[in-house]
């Protein structure tokens, strides 16, 4: 039995300053409307700008890591971070915050880029993921209790996403500074499983902007609806976190057993019920259900959807591009959330996300059921179906002795498995064939 892979923790690191800011969307929010002269509606939009910096990386990076190098991209892009985030949580300015936070947004969405391709080339990616799950997570989950005693002001959120950029740019020496020689010879390559692919982006917009309209103003929710204090949302939050490291200790012990499709589609369906649940809270309980429930299943489905991605080119293309698409939903959610609620309110709003997350749950678990059943996504040719590789076998074999025969009276040897014919008198070499052949 071969050893098991090394855990590769600079992924895992990047992966987790990456999505950083995603996960502190809600109090990154809620503080910009309370300590900057912003709208809650204008707050979200800063958010959803925020994340558009990350998405639009992503979408440019897509298929140029290998190319500029993953040690070279990444520390560009925790350097920007650091930079972005540094400068907005210093800055009661207004339009540099917006700018600090672009800046950054696009750092964070090179360092997923980044980690997205390297965990794509890894023999199981699924594990890997579920290890920068769990790094971000916990992470999160740490802030969620530690933010609300380090006074109010908006800076506080983003100074600790720019802290953490600038600690995961230190394990960034162990990124190779080139991409390995064989994705080098196919960096000129089509991208793979077209029809699937896109398939799967397409619905992982709309999955992420109907969980993220909600994330976006779950802190409101706590704090209007449900008539909680800020430290109480922020256990809430960090309960719900704890909740989703469970979530994804589960999910990686569970592997692919089960396959892709049902984790994704089920998972999709009880997370819009969270969805329901959380926006119609109007007290402790109901509120605390939902968020827990909702960010237990979460990572779990997310996990299947960035491994299916991860599974349909060895680049990581596609790993890119669906995270990139993720990222876009998120972006687009503060502000989708922000004018769901105050055209409809919160209960209105959450049952609308919940239907439309029901709807594009149909697509993503095709792909995944179509990728289970026939060993490789939807849309891929047969002769483009992966060959598993077999483990070499060390069987001893006797020695048997070499047998002298004649060809046409020309002495020649035969081996111990006597397929192939050696001469041993001089004569005319064949023509040479092509290789591999």
């Amino acid at each position: 039995m071969s050893a098991r892979t090394p855990t590769p923790w600079p992924l895992v690191a990047l992966f987790t300053a990456g999505y950083l800011a995603a996960y502190l969307l809600p109090t990154t929010v809620g503080r910009l409307d309370a300590g900057l002269p912003l709208s809650a509606t204008q707050a979200g939009a800063v958010g959803s700008v925020l994340l558009l910096g990350s998405s639009s990386a992503g979408f440019l990076l897509a298929s140029r890591v290998d190319r500029f190098g993953p040690r070279a991209t990444a520390r560009a892009g925790l350097l920007l971070a650091a930079a972005g985030y540094g400068t907005a949580a210093l800055s009661a300015d207004v339009p540099l915050v917006v700018a600090g936070a672009v800046l950054g947004g696009f750092g964070s969405g090179t360092a997923t880029a980044v980690a997205a391709s390297g965990i794509a080339g890894r023999r199981d990616p699924h594990r890997v993921t579920t290890l920068g799950l769990l790094g971000v997570s916990g992470l999160a989950g740490a802030l969620y209790l530690t933010i609300p005693r380090l006074g109010p002001g908006h800076g506080v959120p983003l100074a600790a996403i720019a802290c953490t950029a600038l600690l995961a740019l230190g394990l960034t020496g162990r990124l190779p500074a080139r991409a390995p020689a064989d994705r080098a010879l196919r960096a000129g390559g089509p991208l793979p499983h077209r029809r699937a692919g896109l398939a799967l982006a397409a619905a992982m917009f709309f999955w992420s902007l109907a969980q993220n309209s909600l994330w976006g103003v779950s802190g409101r929710i706590g704090l209007t609806q449900a008539g909680l204090t800020e430290v109480e949302v922020g256990a809430v939050f960090a309960v719900a976190l704890g909740a989703g490291l469970l979530g994804t200790i589960g999910a990686s012990a569970l592997g692919t057993r089960l396959g892709r499709a049902l984790p994704i589609g089920l998972g999709t369906a009880l997370i819009a019920g969270c969805i329901a649940l959380s926006a119609a809270a109007t007290g402790l309980t109901s509120f605390a259900t939902g968020e827990i429930t909702w960010n237990a299943l979460y990572p779990v489905a997310f996990s299947y959807l960035i491994g299916l991605a991860a599974s349909m080119d060895p680049r990581g293309r596609w790993a890119v591009l669906v995270g990139s698409a993720s990222s876009l939903g998120t972006a687009c959610g503060p502000l989708t959330g922000s004018a769901l609620a105050a055209w409809a309110g919160y209960p209105a709003m959450g049952a609308v996300l919940a239907a439309g997350l029901l709807l594009v749950g149909v697509p993503m678990t095709l792909v995944a059921l179509r990728s289970r059943h026939t060993g490789r996504p939807a849309g891929t040719p047969a002769s483009a179906a992966p060959v598993a590789e077999l483990p070499a076998l060390d069987v001893p074999v006797a020695e048997l002795p070499v047998v002298e025969t004649a060809l046409n009276g020309v002495p020649a040897q035969r081996g111990a498995y006597g397929t192939r014919l050696r001469r041993t008198a001089a004569a005319p070499a064949p023509a040479p064939g092509p290789v591999g052949v």
